[in-house]
């Protein structure tokens, strides 16, 4: 299968990506001073996001099957992608928060409770890792197999009606 060595190095690629996009949240201040900003500031990986699944996905349809690629094989490659990218979702939350932003899960507990938005017990019960790996483990399948959809609908090769 010529096409996995692509979607397993687009779906490390994504991972690093994300650690990339949590030090740039964590150095602009919005898992700190800028806490209130994150809501509005974190979508904005939506745009990497998606340039990477139309590169991956690009690169896959030219490499894995020489230019020529149906709607079946772009969402078998797509869920693939993302299924490995979903694999790695608990290391990349655990490196995020253990190791980038430390006090993440205490500073965003901290601003729920003072803004008033959470109770302590809810905002505990939100914000760890258990919770953070187990709403990733769900968002991160359907978010990526929508965006398969969109790209794979708009990039595979239609074939001429008779």
């Amino acid at each position: 299968m010529k096409t996995l060595t692509i979607e397993a190095k687009w779906a490390i690629l994504f991972s690093v990506m994300t650690l990339i996009w949590m030090l740039l949240e964590r150095i602009s201040g919005l898992h700190s001073t800028h806490i209130a900003q994150h809501a509005i500031f974190t979508n904005v990986f939506i745009i990497p996001a998606v340039a990477l699944y139309v590169l991956s996905l690009r690169e896959i349809k030219s490499i894995g099957f020489d230019g020529q690629m149906n709607f079946q094989q772009g969402m078998l490659s797509g869920l693939i992608m993302t299924l490995m990218i979903t694999a790695l979702t608990p290391v990349t939350q655990t490196i995020a928060t253990k190791y980038i932003t430390p006090n993440f899960f205490q500073n965003f507990t901290n601003y729920a409770v003072q803004s008033g938005q959470l109770s302590l017990k809810d905002a505990e019960q939100y914000f760890n890792l258990k919770s953070y790996i187990i709403q990733a483990l769900i968002g991160t399948p359907v978010m990526g197999m929508v965006t398969t959809l969109i790209i794979v609908l708009i990039i595979r090769t239609k074939t001429a009606k008779a």
